[in-house]
């Protein structure tokens, strides 16, 4: 069974009421003006804050076996003779015919 969303309404008053028990309970609201900003001007801006490569660069650890075996395969590959393609016999084949106006007339065999 589906469980029922609640509405818009029924979220507004659920807010009001968290709001309400939080004020009863002793909590606090601080006013804050319109237009204030909550980032700290005198910081930069958030993406000149962190480095993208801040740590020293990681030595690689080769590994020549698995590049040999990946080498080895590809050599293989290249290293098989080709399939030979099966060459077929021309087969006839029906062509259609069209007047001046694109309707078509008759159809004919035709060997390519």
């Amino acid at each position: 069974m589906v469980k029922k969303l609640p509405t818009k309404s029924e979220q507004r008053a659920q807010l009001e009421q968290e709001m309400d028990d939080y004020l009863l309970d002793g909590g606090k609201v601080d006013e804050v003006p319109t237009g204030t900003s909550g980032k700290d001007p005198s910081k930069p801006p958030v993406y000149l804050a962190g480095r993208l490569f801040s740590e020293p660069p990681s030595s690689r650890t080769y590994v020549p076996e698995v590049v040999a075996a990946i080498e080895a395969r590809r050599q293989e590959k290249t290293s098989r003779p080709a399939a030979k393609k099966s060459t077929r016999s021309p087969q006839p084949r029906k062509k259609v015919i069209y007047d001046d106006f694109g309707e078509p007339l008759r159809t004919v065999w035709v060997d390519d």
